[in-house]
Order: structure tokens, then C-alpha cells, then sequence
């Protein structure tokens, strides 16, 4: 049924959900997975007269962040062991998550997302988004949203 499932997460208690759930499909039809997080790009913002956050401070803060997410993609990996799930992870960064989790899927010839959604609606979905949104939006393979 599948073969390779992507499970994105941003850590939080209901990706963990996402996980669980992604990792027992993965039992059942012997699919792998991979874990995918997306730390952000610190923007450095260039104003009239100054630059706002220098370089050599945007590329430490990203390395930061980077470091941060793959220990707890390690984390992951391991209860992927534990369930006898064969897991990958990956650590993007990029300025837009849902885009990073739409070219992984594909790169990785993902035939099932399965992702979180906090389920925001009015203006809190208007002003934060929905990264979940814009990946059943544009996603050509099927995916299995959890709440």
C-alpha cells in the first residue's frame, strides 16, 4: 500500500500524535519514513542606513537551530527503532515550510504525508496560516491529517 511515508513535525506535543500515528501505518504496510523539520532562515533585514542583524549572527543562529532540530530528529529516530520502523530524517530550512515539505516529499518519493493540524480557524488560522493548509493544497500524493 505505501512504501515511503513523510512525517513533518515542528516538535510540539501534537506532531507527536502525527508520529505515532504515521509510525504504526508504517508497521502495518511496511512502509519507511522520514521525519522531516524545517528550522526558519533568519532573516537579515537590510534597512536605510544600517543593516538590522548582521550575517555572521543570522548563519550562528541558524546553525543553532539546525543543531537543535536534528537532536531531536534523533530522538525521533530512535522511537522509529523502537517501533521497528525503518526512519530517515531530515532538517530543512527555508522561508516557506510548506514548500520544503512538498519538495521532500517528492525527493524522496513520498507516497503519504502525514502531518498535525492545530485546526485554527478565524482570524488565528488568518494571521498564523496553516502550513497543513497550503501542503493539502498543493500535495499531488494523499495526505492523512491528524487533530
Amino acid at each position: 500500500m505505501y512504501k515511503q511515508i513523510l512525517i513533518p513535525t515542528d516538535g510540539g506535543e501534537l506532531s507527536q500524535k502525527a508520529i505515532a500515528h504515521g509510525f504504526e501505518l508504517a508497521k502495518l504496510t511496511g512502509a519507511r519514513v522520514t521525519i522531516l523539520t524545517v528550522t526558519p532562515s533568519y532573516p537579515v533585514t537590510y534597512m536605510e542606513g544600517g543593516i538590522a542583524a548582521n550575517r555572521e549572527f543570522a548563519e550562528e543562529s541558524e546553525r543553532q537551530w539546525k543543531e537543535e532540530a536534528r537532536k531531536a530528529m534523533e530522538k525521533v529516530r530512535e522511537q522509529g527503532k523502537a517501533a521497528g520502523v525503518e526512519t530517515d530524517v531530515q532538517v530543512l530550512s527555508g522561508d516557506s515550510i510548506s514548500d520544503q515539505i512538498l519538495n521532500a516529499a517528492k525527493d524522496i518519493g513520498a507516497d503519504l504525508i502525514v502531518m498535525a493540524s492545530h485546526g485554527r480557524k478565524g482570524i488565528a488560522k488568518l494571521l498564523l496560516g496553516s502550513e497543513t493548509q497550503h501542503v493539502l493544497t498543493g500535495a499531488k500524493i494523499p495526505v492523512l491529517v491528524l487533530r
